[in-house]
């Protein structure tokens, strides 16, 4: 079974436990995985963000589509001692996103609300039932459009301020970079890549990309792709990754 990938990269912190399926998979095919992030988020200084000229206190409801869009809300609120109304109401992207509000503040169902299947429309609709509420939505200086799209043809009242920005997780001179395979998940992963190594040529490195968006920006920047997720026969990257890597295990084995 052995592979020509022996050294692979995920660009995504190392998961904080033992039992991920990414370490089931190196110790099944025998490959080594580093987990480097290519991109980092910083917060927006109290400063920055006052310069856009928002008020939190104006308005009635967040929406938050991401964690991390959580932590920079209340971590930003907290450095201008604004005291969030216990009558502000939480719109999240999904249950999970609304789960990790308890970090926060007490969660009570009547004023958090989620999306069940994850999706911006499914958001939307429950957006739409509460249109007389007035919308902040905490996003990267980097962020899609697709809600904010929906938003707008709901003609939902809502402003969007900027609480934190992705920028290159660079790569120091002494680090390597020898790696068989590369797994990106966002569309700044492959801006980073390029940055990091203008002269990069894909050769024989694989690439995979997690997401419609990351792999038109691989193609885009002249990269094969080799690995794309989500599929109808592989949901997650771990599904891909494993496909990918018992097809070739299995044409290996089969001396092709």
């Amino acid at each position: 079974m052995a592979l020509s990938i022996k050294k692979l990269l995920i660009s995504q912190p190392k998961p904080t436990s033992e039992k991920s399926p990414y370490f089931d998979i190196a110790e099944k095919y025998g490959m080594e995985i580093d987990f480097r992030p290519f991109i980092k988020v910083e917060p927006l200084t109290a400063k920055e963000f006052r310069q856009q000229r928002i008020s939190v206190l104006d308005y009635s409801a967040v929406i938050f589509t991401a964690r991390t869009a959580i932590d920079h809300f209340f971590h930003l609120c907290e450095e201008m001692r604004i005291l969030i109304p216990e009558t502000m109401k939480y719109f999240c992207m999904t249950e999970a996103i609304a789960v990790y509000l308890q970090k926060y503040i007490i969660y009570r169902k009547r004023k958090i609300f989620y999306g069940q299947t994850g999706k911006p429309e499914d958001l939307v609709t429950i957006i739409g039932k509460h249109s007389k509420e007035k919308y902040l939505l905490p996003v990267s200086d980097v962020h899609k459009d697709d809600l904010m799209h929906l938003l707008d043809m709901k003609k939902i009242q809502y402003a969007t301020a900027v609480m934190y920005r992705t920028v290159s997780n660079d790569f120091s001179k002494d680090e390597k970079f020898d790696y068989d395979m590369l797994i990106f998940f966002s569309p700044s992963g492959i801006s980073s890549l390029l940055k990091n190594f203008p002269d990069f040529t894909q050769d024989n490195i694989k690439i995979g990309c997690f997401g419609s968006s990351t792999a038109k920006a691989a193609i885009d920047a002249g990269l094969r792709l080799d690995v794309e997720a989500p599929t109808p026969e592989a949901p997650s990257m771990i599904a891909a990754l494993e496909q990918y890597l018992k097809k070739e295990s299995g044409e290996k084995k089969n001396g092709r």
